[in-house]
């Protein structure tokens, strides 16, 4: 059996199979439906300042190979969290890494603040910069290098814990993004997050999802998040965690190749909250029958041409 263990910067995990932000709740939730000691890590859905009660329905619709999503970031708020969620982590033997989203630079400070001064054994931080910043007339964080080198770097004064920014795919450069990131003090990325879609029943000539567009996930995804991986990977000194329409150890050897560390399981969790378990079972498999003793081996050892 192949050595999954993996390393994003300083922390070790012992397996690359992640469940991505948005698909698992809070970490806890799925207790009974699936074994999350298997996985690798647990990334929890967004957290924000303030409860938010999330997006009107409907905010959810498949697609072909795909789903849509417009959630509107539902969440019970960062004191909530803290008080309830925190304490129950202690009970898990998964790693935890917290997703935060904020509408200002300053929200995203005063959220990791305040999980900072707490005692918890959260292993790090997700940060979503697809998020509209809201003092920049509504300019997503993560598609201005400026914007998202600054909001690093003042996440990162705050913490000494793991720091990963998460990277949107729609830019006009994701490696140039990244470069920021990094410029900025993350020690990791993820990439990437959903795609701008839209769905219309044309019945009733009304969009499927309330708000018109949505955030597309799931397999249709997957050649962008590999070339969206690829190219940041080229650019980047910093671990990379792979993203996007991930359903079998296939699809993750693929990630690794194109040089992600390790990878998150997002929509397939839907249809199988206990999928990490196969992919990981498949993944060992697949390593055995290239005779490859771990899988550290195959990062970024992808051949063009």
């Amino acid at each position: 059996m192949a050595d999954l263990q993996t390393k994003v910067s300083t922390v070790n995990f012992k397996n690359p199979v992640f469940v991505a932000s948005g698909t698992y709740g809070y970490g806890t939730e799925v207790a009974e439906l699936a074994d999350v000691t298997d996985l690798g890590a647990i990334v929890t859905k967004s957290i924000t300042r303030q409860p938010r009660e999330g997006n009107p329905p409907p905010r959810i619709v498949e697609t072909p190979s795909g789903m849509l999503n417009s959630i509107g970031l539902a969440n019970i708020g960062v004191e909530a969290y803290i008080k309830e969620m925190v304490p129950l982590y202690e009970k898990l033997d998964t790693p935890i890494i917290m997703n935060i989203a904020g509408s200002t630079m300053t929200e995203y400070c005063e959220i990791l603040k305040l999980v900072e001064s707490v005692s918890s054994n959260i292993i790090g931080y997700e940060i979503n910069i697809s998020c509209p910043n809201v003092k920049a007339g509504g300019m997503e964080f993560g598609v201005d290098c400026d914007l998202t080198e600054q909001l690093t770097a003042q996440l990162r004064k705050r913490t000494d814990r793991l720091l990963i920014m998460k990277l949107s795919p729609n830019v006009t450069d994701i490696a140039a993004i990244g470069v920021s990131a990094e410029k900025g003090g993350a020690d990791a990325l993820s990439a990437i997050n959903t795609l701008v879609g839209m769905s219309i029943d044309t019945d009733n000539q009304k969009s499927n999802i309330h708000f018109g567009y949505g955030g597309l996930s799931g397999p249709a995804i997957k050649p962008i998040g590999l070339a969206c991986v690829h190219k940041v990977y080229q650019a980047v000194n910093i671990p990379l965690i792979g993203i996007g329409g991930i359903t079998s150890g296939s699809d993750v050897l693929e990630y690794v190749l194109a040089g992600a560390v390790a990878v998150q399981v997002g929509t397939a969790n839907y249809r199988d909250p206990d999928m990490g378990k196969s992919i990981i079972e498949e993944l060992n498999t697949l390593l055995d029958q290239k005779n490859k003793t771990a899988i550290a081996e195959l990062v970024g050892k992808l051949q063009l041409g």
